[in-house]
C-alpha cells in the first residue's frame, strides 16, 4: 500500500515500520485516507502515539477496523466495555493489567482524534473526563464486590448496605480533564457500622481499605503503566486526615474547620463513581458551606488573601513569567470565575456551575 505523500520523516520512517509489523502479524493496514493522511500530523506531535503504536501494533488497526478512531465514545458505552473487559477478572494485579489494556486504546484514540483535529477541545475534554469517570466506577465495582467477599458487606446501625462515593474535585469534576491532568478525589460513605460478617470490621476500615486499593488499582506504575496519577490531598486535613470519612464527618468539619481555599476546591466538586443517590445527599448537605445565601463580602478579604499568597509563591520560585500558573494563565482566569461564584453564588443560581 502507498502511504499519503505528505508524511514526513521520521513519521514515514515510523510508518513504514508499523505496516511492517501489521502485516506480520496479520492485521489489516488501515486504507481510510483520513487517517493515512493524519498519520505525520500526529505521529510528528505525539511520542506517546508512536511509540504505543509500534510497540502494540494491533491497537492501531483494532481503532481503524472498528472505526473506534473515527469517533467519540458516550461514557455509558466506556463503562459498559470496560465492564465486559472485567468479567473474569479475579485478583488485583489482573484488573491492573486490563484497565492499563483498555486506557491505552482509548487513550489512542483520544489523542489521536484531538491532533488530527476530528475533535474540539470541549470534546476531547468530554471524552477524557468520561474515561476517568469509567475507570472509577467499574475498578470500584470490583473491588467493592471482592472487599465484600473477603470482609463482609458494610451496614448501617439500621441494616442499610453502604457504599462508597466519590467525589472528583478539579477539572475532573468539571469535565474538564487534559491529558495530562492527574485526577482528584474525596471519598466518602453515608453512615458508620459494621461489615456482616464473623469477625466484623468497621465501616471506616473497610472503606479505608477499599479506597486504598482503588488508588493502587489506578495509580501505581505497572511495567504496562498507568491509568491516572490519583491526587487525595484535597480531602479534610489533608494528607494527615482519614482517607475516607462519613457523611456527618464530613458536614462537621467543612461547617466548622474548612477553610477558604476548600469552598473554592468544592465549587468544581462532582459525583464520578459509587452511589449517586447518596453523593446528591452528600452535595446537598455540602452545598451551603460552597454558596452562601446572603451576599458574602467576608470572602473577599480571604480571596485576596490567597490570590497574594499565590503570587508571592509564583515569584519566590521563578514562576512570573508562567505560562499555566503566571498572570493571564489558567490558573489566574479560574481564580476570577471562582471569586465571583463564591461572593455571588449563592443568591444567583446561575454560578452554580462546574466549568469555567
Amino acid at each position: 500500500m502507498n502511504t499519503s505523500t505528505s508524511l514526513v520523516e521520521p513519521a514515514r520512517q515510523a510508518w513504514h515500520s508499523w505496516c511492517d509489523a501489521a502485516r506480520d502479524q496479520g492485521l489489516t493496514v488501515p486504507v481510510d485516507p483520513a487517517i493515512v493522511d493524519s498519520v505525520s500530523r500526529v505521529w510528528e506531535a505525539s511520542e506517546f502515539v508512536s511509540k504505543n503504536c509500534l510497540r502494540h501494533p494491533r491497537v492501531l488497526a483494532e481503532l481503524a477496523e472498528s472505526g473506534d478512531l473515527r469517533r467519540s465514545m458516550p461514557s455509558f458505552e466506556l463503562e459498559q466495555r470496560l465492564r465486559g473487559c472485567l468479567a473474569e477478572v479475579a485478583d488485583l494485579p489482573s484488573l491492573q493489567e486490563v484497565l492499563r489494556r483498555f486506557r491505552r486504546y482509548h487513550m489512542l484514540r483520544i489523542v489521536w482524534r484531538d491532533l488530527a483535529r476530528w475533535s474540539p477541545l470541549a470534546e476531547t475534554m468530554e471524552d477524557l473526563s468520561a474515561l476517568a469517570d469509567a475507570f472509577l466506577e467499574e475498578a470500584l465495582r470490583v473491588l467493592y464486590r471482592q472487599a465484600s467477599e473477603e470482609f463482609g458487606i458494610p451496614r448501617s446501625p439500621q441494616g442499610e448496605q453502604q457504599h462508597l462515593v466519590v467525589l472528583g474535585m478539579g477539572k475532573l469534576g468539571a469535565r474538564e480533564l487534559n491529558l495530562s491532568s492527574d485526577i482528584d478525589l474525596i471519598f466518602a460513605y453515608p453512615q458508620g457500622g459494621e461489615t456482616e460478617a464473623k469477625r466484623p470490621l468497621a465501616n471506616d476500615q473497610f472503606f479505608t481499605r477499599l479506597c486504598q486499593r482503588l488508588v493502587q488499582a489506578l495509580d501505581t506504575q505497572t511495567v504496562d503503566g498507568f491509568v491516572f496519577r490519583v491526587d487525595t490531598r484535597l480531602r479534610p486535613y489533608g494528607d494527615s486526615g482519614p482517607l475516607v470519612m462519613n457523611f456527618d464527618a464530613l458536614e462537621d468539619y467543612y461547617q466548622s474547620q474548612a477553610r477558604e481555599w476548600e469552598r473554592y476546591a468544592m465549587i468544581k466538586a462532582r459525583v464520578v463513581a459509587g452511589d449517586q443517590a447518596a453523593g446528591e445527599i452528600l452535595q446537598d448537605m455540602l452545598r451551603p458551606f460552597v454558596y452562601r445565601r446572603y451576599l458574602d463580602f467576608g470572602a473577599i478579604e480571604s480571596l485576596r488573601s490567597m490570590k497574594a499568597m499565590i503570587s508571592s509563591e509564583l515569584q519566590r520560585k521563578g514562576m512570573a513569567d508562567n505560562i499555566k500558573l503566571g498572570p493571564g494563565g489558567i490558573r489566574e482566569i479560574e481564580f476570577i470565575g471562582q471569586a465571583f461564584q463564591l461572593i455571588r453564588g449563592g443568591r444567583e443560581v446561575e454560578l452554580q456551575i462546574r466549568p469555567i
